[in-house]
């Protein structure tokens, strides 16, 4: 059976700040003495009041699960930066030309929203890896996966419009062994975690559209450490080779040789690893995951070029099989088209599921267990 492993990345800058907050107590001070008037009667002294212990109402570290958000951690909304990558090149005036910092600059606010889902999603992916083992259902990773996120982003997406705003980017895929990619489990899933698995977890943070796609590979069999080890040099390569005015086709070359200088041993038989070649990274754009670019990871004559502001997701999968995948098993991944055309709906539940869809969702992509958490239910008929 092929093994596929896959990792992506995006790119993240800014500071951190951890804030926090001082209580004082007000002492109680104790009454002066009060005389007796009554003859031998003993002076009656009162003890002072205990002080009361401080009380702090500001987080300053994240919880296990994660259930802070992460906007109260960094009050002032300074993110931490992710991994800078100096321009190269022709491109490389840009780190010193005074016009082209300031032009940088006055992307903060949008760069902002990026920031605080880039550290809403490395705080929940760190509780999730050190947290996944062998014997969990697939549904309740995912589930931890996603009450996390929920809870950092301050949008637990039960009100109507409120996952617009904020919340899971697209679903929790969790991909096992062949199945490559897209996979998240559907209500009633059983199915269970195993020692032996390779196990692609991938998931999306968003803030007003702006998604952060990240994904990472878990195993527990050293036998595999090589084939993780492929997958991560191919996704740092495609980071490193990224940039303005970039072909495509230079991206996809680099990651190919990258990853297909790795060898992984298992059951005593060498075998290459080989990039899934109709799998690629793309770029994103406000509230659509996918937007009109792919980002190849194969050598390809793909002339067209990354520009400037747009954002990409470098997504690498390495694989022990023939490195092509094809659609199998059950649907578990929706979205509406942005462009898809205005088609009238006679059935009343249809129309019903479209509007809640539109208010919940837009273009976000959605599964069956967030129409479930919203209440509905027979969706499928609809």
């Amino acid at each position: 059976m092929a093994r596929n492993v896959g990792a992506s990345s995006q790119r993240e800058i800014s500071q951190k700040h951890d804030g926090s907050e001082e209580h004082l107590d007000d002492e109680g001070a104790a009454p002066e003495d009060e005389k007796s008037n009554v003859a031998g009667k003993k002076k009656k002294k009162r003890k002072p009041k205990k002080k009361k212990p401080a009380i702090a109402t500001g987080a300053t570290a994240q919880s296990s699960p994660p259930r802070v958000p992460v906007a109260s951690l960094f009050a002032e909304g300074h993110y931490p930066a992710g991994e800078e990558v100096e321009y190269r090149d022709e491109n490389a005036f840009r780190t010193t030309s005074e016009e082209k910092r300031h032009l940088d600059r006055m992307k903060e606010d949008f760069l902002a929203e990026y920031r605080q889902g880039a550290e809403v999603h490395r705080q929940v992916r760190q509780w999730a890896q050190r947290n996944i083992k062998p014997g969990q259902t697939l549904t309740e990773i995912a589930e931890g996966i996603e009450d996390g996120v929920r809870a950092l982003t301050g949008h637990q997406g039960l009100d109507e419009g409120d996952n617009i705003k904020g919340g899971m980017g697209f679903p929790t895929g969790l991909s096992i062994n062949h199945c490559a990619a897209h996979y998240t489990p559907n209500a009633g899933n059983k199915t269970v975690l195993q020692k032996e698995d390779v196990m692609k977890v991938d998931f999306g943070v968003h803030l007003n559209g702006r998604i952060v796609d990240s994904a990472f590979t878990m195993t527990f069999d050293p036998v595999y450490d090589n084939l993780i080890a492929a997958v991560k040099d191919a996704t740092n390569t495609g980071v490193r080779e990224a940039g303005i005015d970039v072909r495509m086709s230079d991206i996809g070359a680099a990651v190919q040789e990258a990853m297909e200088s790795y060898e992984v041993e298992i059951c005593g038989k060498v075998l290459p690893v080989k990039s899934i070649r109709n799998l690629n990274g793309h770029d994103i754009i406000q509230y659509s995951i996918h937007g009109g670019k792919s980002v190849p990871i194969v050598k390809g004559k793909d002339q067209t070029k990354m520009e400037e502001g747009e954002t990409f997701a470098i997504e690498t999968f390495g694989s022990t099989g023939n490195g092509y995948v094809r659609d199998d098993m059950e649907t578990s991944h929706y979205a509406k088209k942005p462009d898809a055309p205005n088609v009238p709906l006679r059935v009343s539940s249809a129309r019903s599921l479209l509007s809640s869809i539109s208010k919940n969702f837009g273009t976000l992509p959605f599964c069956r267990r967030y129409l479930d958490r919203l209440g509905h239910e027979k969706y499928l008929l609809g």
